[in-house]
């Protein structure tokens, strides 16, 4: 099994600064912990809302190789929240499905879901995505929702990423089906 890093980025003034306890980084990591079958290596940022820091962390992690990036918070409406625009400045395409989805799930919850303006993109062979955030709105996103027999109603966002990092050249993303089932045409499976 493929080996993969994984940027994840927590991007909040308060908490870089010290006022409050992160709690992105630790969910980013515990999710994708639990979803992933592959050994993982992190490379994780605290970072303060600031387009220029933003944008110099998601290049450094790419060039790391990180296959994929994930960061979490400043994506609201508010003056300080410039994390869609630090990630467009660095993309060479927008994948803008992922923001879609992500907002059809939060809508399910709250009406302010509209306010939130996550994207993602793809840099040279990573991909780069927005995340809401709240811990439980990061595993909602990623994992989708399930009805209470553990069926799948609305499907997650990670169900397509790790087919995404194939077409991009990246690892072969594992999944664990029971937290979330990666999606792939038959043709694109592996078997052992």
């Amino acid at each position: 099994m493929e080996s993969v890093r994984i940027g994840i980025v927590s991007i909040s003034d308060r908490a870089s600064s010290g006022v409050y306890e992160d709690k992105g980084l630790p969910a980013l990591q515990e999710w994708l912990q639990r979803a992933l079958r592959n050994p993982i290596t992190f490379e994780s940022r605290l970072i303060p809302d600031d387009q220029a820091g933003i944008s110099a962390a998601l290049i450094e992690l790419v060039d790391a190789g990180c296959s994929l990036v994930l960061t979490t918070g400043g994506t609201g409406p508010a003056l300080r929240d410039v994390t869609p625009e630090a990630t467009l400045a660095v993309a060479h395409k927008e994948m803008p499905g992922f923001g879609e989805q992500m907002r059809q799930i939060s809508l399910r919850f709250v009406p302010t879901a509209i306010l939130s303006r996550q994207v993602a993109v793809i840099r040279n062979q990573s991909l780069i995505i927005n995340l809401p955030g709240q811990p439980k709105s990061i595993a909602e996103t990623l994992e989708g929702l399930k009805n209470a027999d553990g069926t799948q109603t609305v499907q997650g966002i990670f169900a397509a990423v790790p087919y995404c990092i194939d077409l991009i050249g990246g690892p072969y993303l594992e999944t664990d089906d029971a937290v979330c089932k990666a999606f792939r045409p038959k043709t694109a499976i592996r078997t052992r």
